[in-house]
């Protein structure tokens, strides 16, 4: 990891640093994250797809690399960059290095460089577009500010039907928009039979699997990119059936309501957001990753009401619909790596799945 290699800004500004994972340049949307542990989540969570991640915290990789851990068996992400990287770990789980994960999943890196400042210029400027490179001085800087992520959803999503845990009481299909495997876990600890379906299955095909509960997985992108999908959750908040949506489904979810989404200057990532549950008066720690947000303004409260909000910029965090069974959240209650304190969500879903089961379903 002692070769040079440089991070080139849209805006021109360069960093040096060295090496760090697989040889190559490549461009992505710059994004920060603040966790002081959960590295390994990160990289292998699919809501990074087309991004370079970067790590607030300087020193990463000091455990290893432990597969259990993982959200999914690939890495989505394009770049990671750190300002330092432990090359020997120590750990009784650990199965190797950072450095040589990245490099065997071929993704290109650097470390060695300011990450304070960097953090300092997104905050400031809003998210940016990147070149990892060895060669700097051929630096196309149009070509870096013209990057966009394309069709997320559609690349990271399962491309068939697939059963999990066949043998639990409560059949959940769970809609994969970039699913992180503790959901899955989560719902399996709960005695679910989960069935991940792709992104694009047609409503009248989730409903006719006859599921006594509807899941909306996380993602990558801007929601509002996914109109078939939008399409196909209008005709699923008719079916009744207890809808539970994390994330980009939470922001799916909202759009079918006919509320609205917009970008965030630099998004919420790490372990460490406070959201507030307007209900109970109550402030809880959250893991997140998003970039996108339901706009508050937007939320018709004949239809559904507010129910968590962000404590650093007021923004909505979670909503109750009215006319169903059916919540939304833009935090991640299953909490890997971060903190577990909203893991009762679960509970909840379960909760109404039990009542829309056995019939004794509420008026809503």
């Amino acid at each position: 990891m002692n070769d040079k290699a440089y991070l080139v800004l849209e805006n021109g500004k360069i960093f040096e640093g060295c090496r760090l994972g697989a040889d190559g340049d490549v461009i992505g949307e710059i994004v920060f994250t603040t966790g002081m542990t959960g590295y390994l989540e990160t990289l292998t969570d699919k809501s990074y797809y087309g991004q370079i991640i970067m790590q607030t915290y300087p020193l990463i990789g000091n455990y290893g690399v432990i597969p259990e851990d993982f959200e999914s068996s690939t890495v989505s992400a394009k770049g990671y960059i750190v300002k330092s990287i432990c090359e020997e770990p120590s750990n009784f789980r650990s199965k190797g290095s950072l450095d040589a994960f990245l490099k065997e999943r071929n993704i290109v890196g650097i470390c060695d460089i300011d990450t304070r400042e960097l953090t300092i210029i997104l905050r400031d400027k809003g998210t940016m577009n990147g070149l990892i490179t060895t060669n700097p001085e051929n630096a196309d800087l149009e070509k870096i500010r013209s990057y966009r992520v394309a069709k997320p959803v559609e690349n990271v999503s399962v491309k068939e039907k697939t059963v999990i845990n066949d043998e639990g009481l409560y059949n959940i299909a769970m809609l994969d928009f970039g699913y992180k495997a503790n959901i899955v876990r989560e719902l399996v600890k709960r005695n679910c039979r989960v069935v991940l379906m792709p992104h694009d299955t047609p409503a009248e095909e989730i409903t006719g699997y006859n599921p006594d509960g509807i899941m909306l997985s996380n993602g990558p992108g801007d929601p509002a990119d996914n109109v078939e999908v939008i399409g196909n959750l209008k005709k699923l908040i008719k079916s009744g059936i207890p809808v539970f949506g994390i994330c980009l489904g939470h922001q799916l979810m909202a759009l079918a309501n006919g509320f609205v989404t917009k970008k965030l200057k630099y998004g919420h990532r790490g372990a460490n957001q406070p959201v507030k549950d307007l209900d109970m008066d109550r402030v809880y720690i959250t893991s997140q990753n998003h970039g996108y947000y339901v706009t508050g303004e937007s939320i018709d409260e004949s239809v559904a009401k507010p129910w968590f909000i962000n404590m650093n910029d007021g923004t909505c965090e979670g909503i109750r619909y009215l006319n169903g069974p059916y919540f939304s959240v833009q935090f991640h209650p299953e909490g890997c790596g971060g903190p577990r304190d909203t893991g009762y969500l679960f509970d909840k879903f379960i909760g109404e799945v039990e009542k829309y089961k056995t019939g004794n379903n509420i008026s809503y």
